[in-house]
């Protein structure tokens, strides 16, 4: 199986499966000397993990982090990162009534039609749990970005059909971590809540958007013409488990502006030449400009239902199918510190195509 690593400089391979003794990751191109706080690795960790409110699965795990390689009294070494977390509450029974049944939407069929061989406990390689290897990688590349003065907020900014109307620049996002659902607004997050819990309890599920804006990235990042910025970005953001669609700047919405008026004039502010509107999301040419970075992620309802659909099996032959165990109604919670963690090794690794491999 190809396909598990990311990332030019900064590189990652992750490895394990849902239902295995573990995840993994293993990081290359981390330059020699960063500081590394292990308590923040942990804390991202804990931000992605399930169980932790009432709105996503009920699989109890605490992914603790162990550090196997790469750093040394607290320093990166500038060797590959070993980050290992391991599998604790695995309940493979609930899987064992739909072995050989291929779930609606899911990757059962595909994964059977390349490889011939599946892994069908929740998923194993193609389920969502593989996350966490990239979320403790990116945590790992979050501090490297912070070296530089970058940073990245990711937020729910849609469920189903309540939507945020609020730029990212009206809303107060140090808020965004103080509701379940990681909306900003709290009125709105109320809303939010109530409605993923409605779902819930009729045993559907439901979609939406996270928001993300990463501020501090200097002008120079991006390479033409295939490693575009925003093309690596997309690529990403696309690459998480249940995404739909990816949009930066202003997006499927420019299309309905004039030239004049969609266009970023530019002005030079202290020695720094910056643009009057940013409807570019920070990035011309595929190379950024020095605004804002800011972007949709569009995520799909979870696949998974606690309803009979109507299905085939490995035979080709009808079957009626229904989940059962532990899963999201909705994935948008615990997708905000993923999106964050796409976008920090995306960062990470343009940043360093612009630096030598020393802090």
């Amino acid at each position: 199986m190809a396909g598990n690593s990311f990332g030019e400089i900064f590189r990652i391979t992750t490895f394990g499966e849902s239902h295995g003794a573990a995840l993994g990751v293993v990081i290359d191109g981390c330059p020699a000397g960063l500081k590394i706080d292990t308590a923040f690795i942990q804390s991202e960790l804990d931000r992605r993990r399930p169980g932790q409110s009432s709105i996503v699965t009920q699989r109890k795990e605490s992914d603790i982090v162990e550090i196997l390689s790469g750093i040394f009294e607290g320093v990166s070494q500038g060797t590959p990162i070993a980050l290992l977390i391991r599998n604790e509450d695995q309940h493979s029974k609930d899987y064992e009534h739909i072995k050989s049944m291929y779930r609606p939407s899911h990757a059962d069929f595909t994964y059977d039609v390349k490889y011939g061989a599946r892994d069908y406990r929740g998923g194993g390689r193609s389920s969502a749990r593989e996350t966490v290897a990239r979320v403790a990688a990116a945590a790992i590349a979050k501090q490297l970005l912070m070296h530089y003065g970058i940073t990245l907020t990711a937020y729910v900014s849609k469920v189903g059909t309540l939507k945020l109307e609020k730029s990212y620049m009206d809303l107060d996002l140090t808020k965004t971590e103080e509701n379940i659902v990681r909306c900003p607004d709290p009125e709105m997050a109320e809303k939010m809540i109530e409605l993923i819990k409605e779902y819930r309890k009729n045993g559907d599920t439901i979609g939406g958007c996270v928001s993300a804006v990463i501020k501090g990235v200097p002008a120079g990042l991006g390479e033409p013409v295939f490693d575009k910025l925003h093309a690596d970005l997309g690529k990403a953001m696309l690459s998480i488990n249940a995404c739909k669609g990816f949009e930066y700047g202003s997006g499927f919405a420019g299309t309905e502006l004039a030239g004049s008026l969609h266009n970023d004039t530019f002005y030079k502010e202290d020695q720094v030449v910056k643009t009057k509107t940013n409807h570019s999301g920070g990035i011309q040419g595929g190379i950024s400009n020095g605004m804002d970075i800011y972007f949709n992620v569009a995520f799909k309802p979870v696949a998974t239902l606690m309803q009979e659909q109507s299905s085939v099996d490995e035979n080709g032959e009808e079957v009626v199918i229904q989940g059962k165990g532990r899963h999201d109604p909705c994935v948008l919670p615990r997708a905000v510190p993923i999106v964050e963690a796409m976008a920090a090794l995306t960062m990470a690794d343009h940043l360093l195509r612009n630096r030598n491999s020393i802090l």
